[in-house]
């Protein structure tokens, strides 16, 4: 590369970096003079590099949106990755408070963004709404342009056609009147209402297939907001166990171990309690000693049960099992583990080893 080269770029890299740079800070900067800073501007405009002059005591040249993006040629799709990665990397701590390249790397990016492209990542960001850190495993990207086209019904209450396949691969096509975009575990979803059926849908984004808006709109829902019908979706899913409890606690103590993309949570009344408690083997005040002390009603479904009580024991609060009755076997079969681990007593040089 020969120097003037290298200078050109150089001038680029400042021009990306931000506001208006005057002549005599590049020229300073390049180790030039004001004559040759033009040419080199000239080069860079020959290469659709969008460069714009600024007139004034404090004018100088600066980079303005184009119709696309220097030096890296990026497609709209390969820019919507990038700014995308940026947001979710900051939204899952992976960089620091006082790390600001992503800040930087974005502000040079939106800067010089077509300005039809900057108009939709906004729309998207708009509709977009997180929950908590991705999941352990990546998942399938959702298509960008998909994405994109349910963010504008999504701002402008349009209806949608889908093409989806569900998990049990059977593929449909549906409307959708969609509420929101919801990012969760590291997959994104897409939550709305089924206008054929009359009920809410919550579809995962990497599995629609195509994606149009229809003619017409609809009014924008009440009620809970697009995260929370996304974990309550999860919540209510068709699972082989309908589990119920009883839990004696604060909300933040329930929530650390059954978060809500898992179980329901509902404050009981005290009169509940005492329609609820059982009567027989024990005083109804030796359950529920305190009336004042805060019962939750705890509803989930779940696959398997296998995982439950561990989870219960690790709450270390105050449970009533209302249901399944295999669900209470299970945890008395941990509680008798338990208790025998406990029993247990450390191995002397003299005590018998056991067999291996």
């Amino acid at each position: 590369m020969s120097r003037p080269t290298g200078r050109v770029l150089t001038l680029l890299e400042l021009l990306q970096s931000g506001g208006t740079r005057t002549m005599a800070e590049l020229a300073d900067r390049l180790g030039v003079d004001g004559r040759t800073v033009r040419r080199y501007v000239d080069q860079l405009i020959d290469l659709d590099v969008p460069v714009e002059s600024v007139r004034g005591r404090y004018g100088g040249y600066r980079l303005a949106a184009g119709y696309r993006l220097p030096p890296l040629m990026l497609s709209d799709d390969e820019a919507l990755a990038v700014l995308l990665g940026l947001v979710a990397g900051r939204r899952a701590g992976l960089t620091t408070a006082g790390d600001t390249a992503s800040e930087t790397a974005s502000a040079k990016i939106r800067r010089v963004l077509p300005k039809h492209l900057a108009r939709r990542l906004d729309t998207l960001m708009e509709s977009l709404a997180f929950t908590d850190r991705p999941g352990e495993f990546a998942a399938p990207a959702p298509d960008a342009g998909v994405l994109l086209t349910v963010a504008d019904a999504v701002r402008h209450r349009r209806p949608l056609s889908v093409r989806y396949t569900d998990r049990d691969a059977r593929r449909s096509e549906r409307t959708l009147h969609a509420y929101g975009i919801v990012a969760h575990a590291g997959r994104w979803y897409v939550t709305g209402r089924d206008p054929e059926i009359g009920e809410d849908r919550t579809l995962r984004l990497d599995r629609i297939a195509d994606a149009r808006a229809l003619p017409g709109s609809f009014e924008a829902p009440v009620g809970p907001d697009p995260v929370q019908r996304v974990l309550s979706g999860f919540a209510t899913a068709a699972y082989r166990h309908e589990v119920t409890l009883r839990i004696q606690g604060t909300v933040e103590q329930i929530r650390a171990r059954l978060p809500a993309s898992v179980a329901i949570l509902e404050e009981l009344d005290v009169e509940d309690l005492e329609e609820d408690a059982p009567t027989t083997g024990q005083d109804r005040a030796d359950e529920y000693p305190a009336a004042a002390e805060r019962w939750l009603r705890v509803e989930l479904r779940a696959e398997r049960l296998d995982w439950l009580p561990a989870v219960l024991a690790s709450l270390d609060r105050p449970f009533v099992i209302e249901g399944p009755d295999e669900l209470r076997d299970l945890v008395g079969a941990l509680a008798d583990r338990l208790a025998s681990y406990a029993g247990n007593r450390a191995l002397s040089p003299h005590d018998p080893q056991p067999d291996t």
